[in-house]
């Protein structure tokens, strides 16, 4: 069963969603319409305008931004 554990930026996604309040698709939205700002530009985009933490930040946008590629 422990293979099954999700593991990367995605492991933050359920405290990502309860902490901010907000889906992962909605935040994934916020991060492609702010592009095409660099990786640590959208980091300090949702620290400053949404107070997300570092950790979470970057863990979204880098989920988001391999997704994309």
């Amino acid at each position: 069963m422990s293979d099954d554990k999700i593991k990367g930026p995605a492991s933050y996604f359920p405290s990502i969603e309860k902490k901010y309040g907000r889906s992962i698709s909605e935040w994934k939205a916020i991060i492609r319409a702010a592009k095409p700002a660099k990786h640590m530009e959208l980091v300090a985009m949702l620290k400053e305008q949404h107070g997300m933490g570092h950790g979470h930040a970057n863990a979204i946008v880098a989920h988001t931004l391999a997704e994309d590629s």
